[in-house]
């Protein structure tokens, strides 16, 4: 047996999204976001699911509290419900929603805690929407004004600030792809989209830095990897493209203060026009103090003409599945994180999101999830593997603490490392959670 230990100095803990394990929608003075009304279009949410209750965290974030205190975790991500705070996206500020992140916050650092807070995690305020979303401009305005107020309120309490959460969904998955909200198809919108979103990351960069807000402050991108079937030009440069969709679309700007010039080019060949205003490259590439990388899954692929917006394929290696069907590829986070550091240098990474769909229930009050372990397991493997090749990685946070709301696919898969009965809304930890625990207190484990 491997035994993989990591640094004393580790920061672990867990993730979870507002929308996702909140509920509460309408109470307190919050009003409707896009995922309230994407919930209600038939058809785009399996079963119909929503988030008005979801794991009602809102209404138990103590016992939540608790739960995470007895894992043993340093550090717990969360993000803000925008329109719990600006109802309106802007304007007048909701004091009941404020006081509620008081109440949670302050309850976390009783707890001894750190809070890892995300402003956006896909939630923008629908009154936003019906002006053209992300799509316009003025969004942009409205969301500095949001993590602005969210500084001054919160400053001394949160130290750690992540503006943007997978960006590449809230752009190419909700406004090209179409799965999630507001769920358009449509290539320019959602590469204004992609645009709009990393200035208002640099704003409110630009914001934090001027407030001279004590703490660190980062973005949360999505990342996979695909790597060639073959060594044939074609299958390398198909896999690039896939990856740079990720990587180097959504890092270059912030990192280079450029976009990629092969993707802007293959952008236009479809149709594609970069609408960027003059000062907009400059803003998006303010310093940032680390980055998040949320990871799941990866493959092998190749050229395939005409296939897709890349003209690439997946291919079907045979590679074990999690119940969602993403294939378990742990290379893939060991390839992607050293490729990031190639790029862009020793970039200080906390792992933000990384975990895995198993939809094990409880037999006799216990949740065996070895598969789940075996996940684990294997990327935090891969994890060290980059550590050692000089990933500069400061922590790791699993998603996620609870089952919860999963967007498009409602209630259907769970990724807690907690079981939660939608029902009762009781609270199971999983055998995952137990590993979880040992291998913190420890601080290694035996693969």
């Amino acid at each position: 047996m491997a035994i993989i230990e990591f640094p004393k100095d580790m920061k672990w803990g867990a993730a979870t999204a507002s929308y996702q394990i909140e509920g509460a929608a309408f109470e307190d003075g919050r009003e409707a976001s896009i995922w309230d009304t994407f919930c209600r279009i038939p058809g785009k949410v399996r079963d119909g699911d929503n988030g008005d209750i979801a794991c009602d965290s809102y209404h138990r974030y103590e016992e939540d509290i608790k739960i995470m205190k007895e894992l043993g975790i340093d550090t717990y991500r969360f993000s803000v419900a925008w329109p719990r705070i600006f109802p309106k996206g802007r304007g007048q500020v909701n004091q009941a929603g404020v006081d509620f992140y008081h109440r949670f916050v302050d309850a976390l650092l009783e707890n001894g805690i750190e809070p890892m807070c995300t402003l956006y995690h896909w939630d923008l305020p629908q009154a936003l929407q019906d002006e053209g979303g992300w799509g316009n401009r003025s969004t942009i305005d409205a969301f500095v004004e949001y993590s602005e107020f969210m500084f001054k309120e919160f400053s001394g309490k949160i130290k750690n600030w992540i503006t943007l959460n997978e960006p590449w969904c809230v752009s190419f998955l909700s406004n090209f792809i179409g799965e999630h909200a507001p769920g358009f198809k449509d290539l320019q919108l959602a590469t204004d989209v992609s645009h709009h979103l990393l200035v208002a990351h640099g704003r409110s960069v630009k914001a934090f830095r001027a407030l001279g807000v004590d703490g660190q402050i980062g973005y949360a991108p999505n990342v996979t990897w695909k790597e060639p079937f073959s060594d044939k030009q074609e299958d390398i440069d198909a896999c690039k493209r896939e990856v740079a969709w990720f990587v180097e679309w959504f890092m270059d700007p912030v990192f280079k203060g450029s976009y990629p010039q092969f993707m802007v080019d293959w952008f236009a060949d479809k149709g594609v026009k970069m609408n960027i205003q003059d000062g907009d490259l400059e803003d998006i590439s303010q310093p940032i103090d680390f980055m998040g990388i949320n990871y799941y899954t990866g493959n092998v692929a190749r050229y395939k003409e005409d296939n897709g917006l890349f003209s690439s394929e997946d291919l079907d290696m045979n590679y074990d599945r999690t119940d969602i069907g993403w294939p378990i590829y742990p290379e893939g986070f060991y390839k992607v994180l050293c490729y990031i550091t190639e790029l862009y240098g020793e970039v200080p990474i906390y792992i933000t999101e990384n975990g895995s769909c198993y939809n094990d229930e409880p037999v006799d009050g216990r949740v065996k999830d070895d598969r789940r372990i075996s996940y684990l397991k294997l990327h935090l493997a891969a994890l060290k593997r980059s550590m050692d090749s000089g990933v500069n990685i400061k922590g790791y946070l699993t998603w996620s603490l609870l089952d919860n709301f999963e967007w498009a696919f409602g209630y259907s898969m769970r990724f807690g490392i907690v079981h939660v009965n939608y029902r009762t809304l009781e609270r199971t930890p999983k055998d995952s959670y137990y590993w979880y625990k040992q291998t913190l207190a420890n601080g290694f484990y035996e693969l």
